[in-house]
């Protein structure tokens, strides 16, 4: 090994991906040491790392390149040693120099002392904070001031962050391309019209609000007029996710949705309030729109400043489809509480995709309306490569038999469905047709009944669901 050349050992370490083999490797020879040494870019550290911060900072220097660097302390016990604290983070913005990525997850030790040492990175470009509870607004502005090419950003469940400096900050650098923040108490959809003319280059966003903590706050007049006066297009953005929100007419996200020229992916979980003329707006603008997921409340009955309808039917549907050409991932699915007389959306709505848009991933949970109708129509469904069905009680055996029929079908998944048994898998036994079979939680289903169904299978069956 001491023979090769440079050149050749450096190509022969760059396609070892997995760090266990990496670091095998590395002990096969002094030369292959070194080098591995050199290009190490990314390093992954947690509850083994004890003493953390003198454990943290010689990996630093071995491994003089590093630029990835991910922290994570999930199922920490105090016996497990001493996690990273503020000082580890003083001594990692000192030995790391090329840091532009890092990843703290369950550091409960660190404060906003330690992420402001973080300011000195001038080249990181990527902060990503996952329950670090004893982070507040204070440590995320002092980063975003001294980190000035900060593009990504994510915060889920930073529950002590409530002042929102920060995100007026990043909105005048015009830099930020990635945000996301989950399950962040004290932060609301009207929040984020501080972001101003970060909007321009915002290229993902993704927003969840904790439902069982939901902080109402109320709008008054200058803030829905801020909202209304955005004029800024979204003209950037590419993927958009939204949970547990409110959207309200001229105000807030609803701002939104019909700005976004270049949005690919939407996904909206529980939002109360989205209108059809909302995804109408949506399909127009969006041409190049390739997934859309939908899951919709079932409790259409909270009080809004609004008199419209509530309920989303299939003229969204016919609009996406008619707008939306390059679509290929559909997921549409109900809450829990959702009772069949009640669906939003049709057969029709949910087969006008199917036959207008090259859909190639279609998800139904909780679906009443889509029945063995519904699976005779993917029986023309060109396109169509992967179906899940979740909770769809109106299919039966003879609707997934015709499964057998679907052109190019390779990829099935039934969970919970209580209308289908073994026979309905009887035509795909031997044929193997599917590269992949996935049954969960069917209880008329048995392992038996699965076996030679696809080249793959997988069963479980767990039917404390039903009680």
């Amino acid at each position: 090994m001491n023979n090769l050349p440079e050149h050749l050992v450096w190509e022969i370490l760059g396609r070892i991906k997995k760090t266990t083999d990496r670091n095998s490797t590395s002990l096969a020879c002094k030369q292959l040491y070194h080098l591995d040494n050199e290009q190490r870019k990314s390093l992954r550290v947690g509850c083994g790392l004890d003493p953390a911060n003198e454990g943290l900072t010689s990996l630093c220097k071995r491994f003089p390149n590093l630029a990835k660097i991910e922290i994570t302390y999930s199922g920490w016990m105090s016996k497990l040693g001493k996690q990273l604290d503020d000082q580890g983070l003083l001594l990692l913005s000192c030995n790391c120099t090329f840091l532009t990525d890092l990843t703290l997850s369950y550091c409960t030790f660190i404060t906003d002392t330690g992420l402001g040492y973080l300011a000195s990175c001038s080249r990181l470009s990527a902060l990503k904070l996952n329950f670090t509870p004893r982070i507040t607004g204070c440590g995320i502005l002092s980063v975003v001031v001294g980190c000035k090419n900060l593009r990504i950003l994510h915060l889920i469940r930073c529950i002590n962050v409530s002042s929102v400096e920060w995100l007026e900050y990043l909105g005048k650098l015009e830099v930020l391309e990635d945000l996301s923040i989950k399950n962040c108490r004290a932060i609301g959809e009207g929040d984020l019209i501080k972001l101003g003319p970060s909007w321009r280059k915002l290229k993902s966003l993704q927003f969840e609000v904790d439902a069982n903590y939901r902080y109402m706050k109320v709008y008054d007049r200058l803030a829905i007029d801020r909202w209304q006066k955005l004029c800024v297009p979204c003209e950037s953005m590419q993927e958009l996710s939204l949970v547990n929100c409110i959207i309200s007419p001229g105000r807030g996200l609803a701002c939104v949705l019909g700005k976004c020229k270049n949005l690919e992916k939407i996904h909206l979980d529980m939002c109360v309030g989205v209108r059809d003329c909302d995804i109408i707006g949506l399909a127009q603008k969006s041409s190049n729109l390739r997934s859309i997921s939908l899951r919709v409340p079932s409790d259409f009955s909270l009080p809004l400043l609004i008199n419209n309808p509530l309920r989303l039917t299939d003229e969204s549907l016919k609009a996406v489809a008619q707008n939306c050409s390059h679509l290929e991932s559909v997921r549409l699915s109900f809450s829990d509480g959702e009772f069949p007389s009640f669906s939003s959306f049709t057969l029709n709505g949910i087969l006008t995709l199917i036959q207008m848009c090259p859909i190639r991933e279609l998800s139904l949970d909780h679906v009443y309306s889509f029945n063995d109708g519904g699976m005779e129509a993917l029986c023309s469904a060109r396109h169509l490569e992967t179906l899940e069905l979740v909770r769809c009680q109106e299919v039966s055996d003879e609707g997934l038999q015709l499964v057998s029929q679907f052109p190019q079908l390779c990829v099935l998944r039934l969970s919970k469905c209580l209308g289908i048994t073994d026979d309905g898998l009887k035509p795909l036994v031997g044929s193997y047709k599917l590269e992949l079979l996935a049954v969960d939680d069917c209880p008329q289903i048995s392992e038996w009944g699965v076996q030679g169904a696809a080249k793959s299978v997988t069963f479980k069956q767990d039917l404390s669901w039903m009680y």
